[in-house]
């Protein structure tokens, strides 16, 4: 059997099978949502510290000879990368990839994704925190409603689907929009997602995550009166972050994502890639393993299934949110969710 066809599985210390890598092309953003992201001083890998297309390939060639078999891209954003539609057409081409996914705030895929879909990827998760504009001015800094609601739609065309939208929700920036999100659903058969806050990081991104913090309880009780109750729906796939559940009559679903609250750590099924090449063992907490230098030092296949091995053999269980310290070397543009 071709080794990209094993059948293996990684596990790890807790007997979780890891199966899904999250990589992050890049750290860099066209927005500045309040919690993710300074306005200023944002710190950004050095542009040769970034995994090449190539390096990225090698990654997922040796994450599936250990059994992974999905892949997201994520940033920062994305789509900034000039060799986006390179890297998905590589990965894409990986034989035991099932599948390939891309989180993005969506404002240059009018542009990107008929040529993404020509390469090979599948769906999008597009990140909207509300339908009011000025709203979002305000908390995704730098965005503009009309821009991303494009996206979408370009993405709807190029049939990246089903399309995920992707909320977080912040205290008194978008906690009320919610109502709107959800009600998109009704007619659109979209998946809308809220996302509790994580605080990263020592800066003002990780402050106002922990001050601005709401609870998916808070989120689906402002649902439910304005718009009716929620019917949990089947999950699939138990590895899922999302509680889904869908208004009467809708074409939609609504997720819930609550890390902080309901803490899926048992379920887990991600390893992380950072942009600058390291494997980050777990969201909410700083440990990581070192892949580019064995890379560029020569190693090959083997090597990095080994340096891999070893990230899922020390993945951690758990956090202290949310009174304790989460990630602190890093903040969220730097993992990508």
């Amino acid at each position: 059997m071709p080794h990209a066809l094993k059948t293996s599985m990684a596990r790890d210390a807790f007997q979780r099978e890891i199966n899904y890598l999250r990589i992050s092309l890049t750290d860099r953003c066209n927005l500045r949502c309040a919690y993710c992201m300074p306005l200023d001083e944002a710190h950004c890998a050095p542009e040769p510290d970034l995994l090449t297309a190539p390096e990225i390939e090698l990654v997922v060639r040796a994450a599936v000879g250990v059994g992974f078999r999905k892949v997201r891209l994520t940033g920062g954003e994305p789509t900034l990368r000039p060799d986006l539609v390179e890297i998905v057409r590589r990965i894409a081409l990986v034989p035991g990839v099932r599948d390939t996914a891309l989180t993005t705030n969506g404002i240059l895929l009018p542009r990107l994704a008929p040529a993404l879909a020509d390469a090979g990827l599948r769906r999008v998760n597009v990140h909207l925190d509300t339908l009011d504009d000025a709203r979002l001015r305000g908390l995704m800094r730098w965005g503009r409603l009309e821009a991303i609601w494009a996206g979408i739609e370009a993405a709807e065309r190029a049939g990246l689907l089903p399309i995920k939208l992707n909320a977080v929700v912040t205290r008194g920036f978008n906690d009320e929009d919610v109502i709107g999100l959800a009600r998109l659903t009704l007619e659109r058969p979209w998946h809308v997602r809220f996302i509790e806050l994580m605080p990263f990081g020592a800066g003002e991104c990780g402050r106002l995550a922990r001050d601005r913090f709401v609870s998916t309880v808070e989120t689906r009780a402002l649902i439910t009166a304005a718009l009716g109750p929620l019917d949990r729906q089947p999950q699939d796939d138990p590895s899922d972050e999302a509680r889904v559940f869908r208004l009467a009559g809708s074409l939609g679903t609504v997720g819930f994502i609550s890390p902080v609250s309901e803490p899926y750590c048992g379920t887990c099924n991600r390893m992380r890639l950072t942009a600058d090449g390291k494997f980050h063992l777990c969201l909410l907490n700083d440990d990581e393993l070192d892949v580019r230098q064995a890379i560029r030092n020569g190693g090959g296949l083997r090597a990095v299934e080994r340096i891999l091995l070893a990230a899922v053999a020390h993945k951690p269980w758990g956090h202290h949110l949310p009174n304790g310290p989460s990630t602190v070397l890093r903040e969220m543009h730097h993992l990508g969710g």
